[in-house]
């Protein structure tokens, strides 16, 4: 039951303690910062939420409340991310179409958090995976580009839409030289590769991401990899592509077999080749912006995921840029 009661307060009855300390956030963090964005209190008595606030101030915390309620109510943790995209929705009257972000579960971690998109432009990047043979995301880091291409692809090999996952990046030393490691070539280019199998470990656990390699069914390898195949019946995620040379990229597109799809991802901000060099994520984002089949996606900084910190980094960072 909730209510505005004639004190200018509302009422919110929580469904059990889970929720209301989903809701609460560690040491009441998402009130206070749900308390920043509105300007109106909020405390959690028992299984009470009450509301304060001017009537504006009231409606504004307890639409954003209500639009975030998928995650509270079933115990999931509300951060920052959640409660500026719920934000957003309502002040560019996007109100049904972030509704709908909590009916896009795609998998459950190992954890047993419900992984779906986290903001509307995450929400149309799945969406553009799921309808389209090849996908570019670009954005910065933290936007969730990599991590919810490797849920879909986890979730179409578990639906047998697809035989197998093909995860590869180009081995570019960012600003460090990593050739005089020990080891024969698998092991030296695994610390490449490691960002993609730590996505898989969160998905499917260590022990099943390993078995699934033995196997053959998931393969990690580096860009160089690919040259002379054709990736049929796969899902195939280039990530870091800001890294290839336009005819790596070239390469790597042409590999797609029968009944496969790609995802190409990339922060064109982060670029690591030879200064002089035109990253193949930029040219091939252009070239084929308009060819039926392909999706660009774009995520900026709001779709940011990580640590609050790391959207306030890329933002300063694009500020200096612009200058």
């Amino acid at each position: 039951m909730a209510g505005v009661t004639s004190e200018g307060r509302f009422v919110l009855d929580l469904p059990d303690t889970d929720a209301a300390i989903a809701l609460a956030g560690n040491g009441e963090q998402t009130l206070h910062h749900l308390q920043a964005l509105t300007g109106a209190s909020l405390v959690i008595r028992g299984l009470q939420l009450v509301i304060g606030g001017r009537p504006a101030q009231l409606e504004r915390a307890a639409a954003v409340v209500e639009l975030i309620r998928p995650l509270w109510q079933e115990g999931q943790a509300v951060s920052a991310v959640d409660l500026q995209a719920a934000l957003t929705a309502l002040d560019t009257g996007r109100r049904d179409a972030h509704a709908e972000l909590a009916d896009q579960v795609l998998a459950r971690s190992q954890r047993g958090n419900l992984l779906r998109p986290r903001t509307l432009r995450q929400k149309a990047y799945v969406e553009a995976m799921e309808r389209h043979d090849l996908t570019f995301a670009l954005g910065p880091a933290g936007t969730g580009k990599t991590f919810l291409a490797t849920v879909l692809a986890v979730r179409m090999l578990s639906e047998r839409k697809v035989e197998r996952l093909v995860l590869t990046r180009p081995a570019v030393e960012a600003g460090e030289r990593l050739g005089f490691l020990p080891g024969d070539l698998q092991q030296k280019v695994d610390p490449y590769l490691r960002p993609l199998y730590d996505a898989l470990h969160a998905l499917l656990g260590a022990e099943k991401t390993t078995t699934l390699l033995e196997k053959g069914v998931i393969e990690v390898a580096p860009l160089a990899y690919m040259r002379g195949r054709t990736l049929e019946e796969a899902f195939v995620i280039l990530d870091e592509a800001q890294n290839t040379t336009p005819a790596q990229m070239r390469m790597v597109l042409t590999r797609l077999g029968e009944r496969s799809r790609m995802v190409v991802t990339g922060d064109t901000t982060q670029v690591d080749l030879p200064p002089g060099h035109l990253s193949g994520l930029v040219d091939a984002a252009e070239v084929l912006a308009d060819i039926k089949g392909v999706a660009v996606c774009r995520l900026t900084s709001a779709d940011v995921v990580r640590h609050p910190l790391v959207q306030r980094v890329v933002d300063a960072y694009a500020r200096r840029d612009q200058r």
